[in-house]
């Protein structure tokens, strides 16, 4: 019998290191987006999402949605994850799964939070999925090609451990910045206020398309099996910092629509 055990062990790191895209945007990267979120709301909203959330904040239940992942019954919210697209199209265009995508988990959450029929468990569930969404939609390989389910299928290096391009954009770089969320919030660029409603204009499918270009940049940026390391953080940290200050402040515009 403990024969048996150690040889399943290798198996079952193994398969869990397949399946990394289970944390999307890392723990830290959610957090620290739904922290700059905070710093952008109304008082008006702040207090009806005080209330729904008995108290918890944006930063803490911003990584529900992966957590629900280990019950079996949430699993058709598996799709509201990520948009599959060709890299020269746009949303509008492009084939959509017919059992959702994250544009209709977007759109069916801010549905749910705006009737006032729904029950206030629907609302608070809705809502912590909302705030993950949001941040998920700003990660550039959630708008990636289905043929390689958003690079998890390309395999790459990261400082000598085998990945994939995918994790290396969810958690790797952020990890090996070694700041907290606290940190990632209190360090993102102070903007002005033009630049914050400049960031904050169009919808959701606007900025679909917007991150989609960063999808083709970061397409282009590996090779299958290249070693990646200090250079590839060098060259695209900032931009996975700058998604998480974006996802936060577009996070904040859409709460105070529906709460403020």
């Amino acid at each position: 019998m403990y024969l048996k055990l150690i040889l399943l062990i290798p198996f079952f790191l193994l398969t869990k290191s397949t399946h990394e895209d289970d944390f999307f945007w890392g723990q830290n990267g959610h957090r620290a987006t739904g922290k700059i979120a905070e710093n952008y709301l109304t008082k008006k909203a702040k207090r009806n999402i005080d209330k729904l959330l008995k108290g918890k904040s944006l930063a803490l239940v911003s990584t529900y949605a992966d957590e629900i992942k280990s019950d079996r019954k949430y699993n058709s919210y598996s799709v509201w994850h990520y948009v599959n697209m060709g890299l020269e199209e746009s949303y509008e265009v492009s084939e959509k799964n017919p059992e959702g995508d994250l544009v209709v988990g977007i759109d069916t959450c801010i549905k749910v939070l705006r009737n006032d029929k729904s029950t206030e468990e629907d609302k608070v569930f809705h809502l912590k999925m909302l705030i993950h969404l949001i941040g998920d939609l700003h990660q550039p390989m959630h708008i990636g090609r289905k043929e390689d389910k958003g690079g998890n299928d390309i395999q790459v290096q990261w400082f000598g451990q085998g990945t994939n391009l995918h994790s290396v954009w969810d958690t790797k770089m952020i990890e090996d910045y070694n700041m907290g969320y606290l940190e990632l919030a209190a360090n993102a660029d102070h903007l002005s206020k033009i630049q914050v409603t400049s960031l904050q204009k169009g919808t959701v499918i606007d900025w679909v398309n917007e991150v989609h270009v960063a999808t083709n940049e970061v397409y282009k940026s590996v090779k299958v099996g290249e070693k990646l390391s200090y250079r590839y953080s060098y060259l695209y940290l900032e931009t996975v910092r700058t998604q998480l200050q974006k996802g936060g402040i577009r996070l904040a515009k859409v709460l105070n629509e529906i709460f403020g």
